[in-house]
């Protein structure tokens, strides 16, 4: 009878064993099951994500490159027109006027090199074509002819070429920061450094601006935007500012292997 009882006993003990074994197995099926699951739907969100952004990043240089043509061809071309008729106004005017209409010409023809070269830096192909340094120095170069601010380039390292669609994408970042100095930061001084390493480009440019409260600011578009385009190139992203003392972007590409 006590064997009978031990070999009962062992038998129980077998099953509940096996059942245990069974349960523990399944439940770390469904786990790598349900963690799967979830890996497939945040890839999938991601995915959308990033063809989203880039669908818009799409649209969006191609009104850009639309404008520019518009500048280029359109404005550009009634400026000019305009300039024609003041030559023609100028021979038929007295001396009292010839003044007047001679400051109006260099007017027209400073609004027609700047119309040009704001249509450049808008221009996709253009940027493409110059490359992201010269693209970056045409725009400092227009701020200082403006007096907009004092801007100054610095490049350090030797330069490393990069597929023309990341250069956009840089220069696009660079754009957003630069109209933001412009239209809000009230600053005098610009300062925009490009440091080629070997595995890497980081960019740094800071202003002399006010500055603002990053916490209060997540939400605008621009720096939205910013942030977006830096995640499409796996770039490190740094926006630093505060009250008075200015701004500044930290930017590191990894270059493409």
């Amino acid at each position: 009878m006590q064997q009978e009882n031990i070999v009962l006993i062992l038998y129980v003990t077998i099953v509940i064993f096996v059942l245990v074994c069974f349960v523990v197995i399944f439940f770390i099926a469904f786990q790598k099951r349900k963690n799967k699951l979830i890996l497939e739907r945040l890839e999938a969100e991601q995915k959308f994500e990033t063809e989203l952004t880039n669908s818009r990043l799409e649209i969006q240089e191609q009104t850009l490159k639309n404008i520019a043509w518009e500048l280029h061809d359109n404005i550009g071309q009634l400026l000019s027109v305009a300039n024609i008729q003041l030559n023609m106004l100028q021979s038929n005017v007295s001396e009292d006027f010839q003044s007047q209409i001679k400051e109006t010409k260099e007017v027209v023809a400073a609004t027609v090199q700047e119309v040009r070269a704001l249509s450049k830096t808008l221009n996709t192909e253009v940027i493409q074509n110059n490359g992201l340094i010269e693209s970056v120095r045409t725009e400092l170069e227009r701020f200082n002819r403006l007096n907009f601010l004092h801007a100054d380039l610095k490049i350090e390292g030797e330069p490393v070429p990069i597929p023309s669609s990341d250069e956009i994408i840089i220069f696009r970042i660079l754009q957003e920061f630069f109209s933001n100095v412009i239209k809000h930061a009230k600053a005098d001084n610009l300062f925009v450094h490009l440091c080629y390493r070997e595995q890497e480009l980081e960019i740094t440019v800071a202003d002399s601006g006010v500055g603002f409260d990053t916490s209060v600011n997540v939400g605008n578009s621009g720096l939205t935007n910013m942030k977006a385009r830096a995640d499409l190139l796996s770039a490190k992203y740094q926006l630093t500012s505060s009250p008075g003392e200015g701004t500044k972007l930290n930017l590191v590409y990894p270059f493409k292997s």
